[in-house]
């Protein structure tokens, strides 16, 4: 958490807010370990006048693209936060990196846990951030082939395949889920072992789980905001996910709550069966 939803929304409201203008300099900068490259010395100095001229996402990393061939990479992981701040606005002791803008407002990075990071990156470093991830789930070129190419042979259980950036980027244990209950598939199926009927259902169950959570605003649970500093409503609309012991929104059958690949994982027994001839594995 973040995941997909949350990350392009949180880009997408940074994005428009800070377009067109320039970095001033870096007001702060106290946690250096959130730099991952290049050395936080020549972050600092590299970032210093650069303007914004875009942005996007790449999996779960904000992209902020820069002028003189630089991007500014992002990751929230767990309980980071973006926000533009007027002013005179003052950060609290979690915020751990401060852009200051041409405009006098500034961008904070937010971040209580301590495990966001950020990369400066030239053109070959956005290309091997590029090529460490998979395929997009929401992109043109994700189709239900594509999908099933990317499990055909794979005798992995489905869901930590899901959950594998290198293999589809933007996943995590929350829309992992519900793109499983859509699909009505068991989170320990082997994924070499779903029938061309439920690979298309899962390639619907993923596109369905993630774009009611962009519509919804995305997911919050604890920490996450988007860069207006506004919560995502999306967790009101959970069918599996964070809902062990409440019925099932299609057969009001028990949620129950299991561990897959060390994560938490909601799933309805009733509608998301294991087949009597599958055989299963634990990861």
């Amino acid at each position: 958490m973040p995941e997909l939803p949350e990350v392009q929304l949180a880009a997408d409201s940074l994005g428009v807010q800070i377009a067109g203008t320039r970095i001033v300099r870096v007001e702060r900068l106290d946690w250096y370990r959130m730099v991952e490259t290049p050395a936080p010395d020549t972050f600092i100095t590299l970032l210093t006048g650069r303007q914004v001229r875009g942005w996007g996402r790449r999996a779960k990393w904000i992209l902020i693209d820069l002028d003189s061939g630089w991007t500014l990479a992002l990751h929230l992981r767990m309980s980071g936060s973006l926000t533009v701040q007027p002013v005179d606005a003052l950060p609290d002791p979690h915020t751990h990196l401060v852009l200051r803008l041409d405009d006098g407002r500034q961008v904070f990075f937010r971040d209580p846990r301590k495990f966001g990071r950020a990369r400066l990156l030239d053109a070959d470093g956005l290309a091997a951030l590029d090529a460490a991830h998979g395929d997009e789930p929401l992109s043109d070129a994700f189709t239900v082939e594509r999908l099933a190419e990317l499990l055909r042979g794979r005798k992995r259980a489905i869901k930590p395949l899901l959950l594998d950036q290198s293999v589809i980027a933007g996943i995590g244990n929350i829309y992992a889920d519900e793109a499983l209950w859509h699909a009505r598939i068991h989170p320990l199926r082997p994924a070499s072992d779903l029938s061309t009927d439920e690979v298309a259902a899962l390639h619907d169950g993923i596109r369905t789980a993630l774009r009611q959570a962009l519509t919804n605003g995305g997911s919050t649970l604890r920490d996450y905001r988007n860069s207006y500093g506004a919560r995502g409503t999306n967790q009101d609309h959970f069918n599996a996910y964070d809902r062990e012991g409440q019925p099932c929104p299609r057969c009001s059958a028990t949620i129950i709550k299991t561990v897959v690949a060390q994560r938490g994982t909601h799933y309805c027994p009733a509608c998301q069966a294991i087949p009597s001839a599958a055989t299963i594995r634990r990861e």
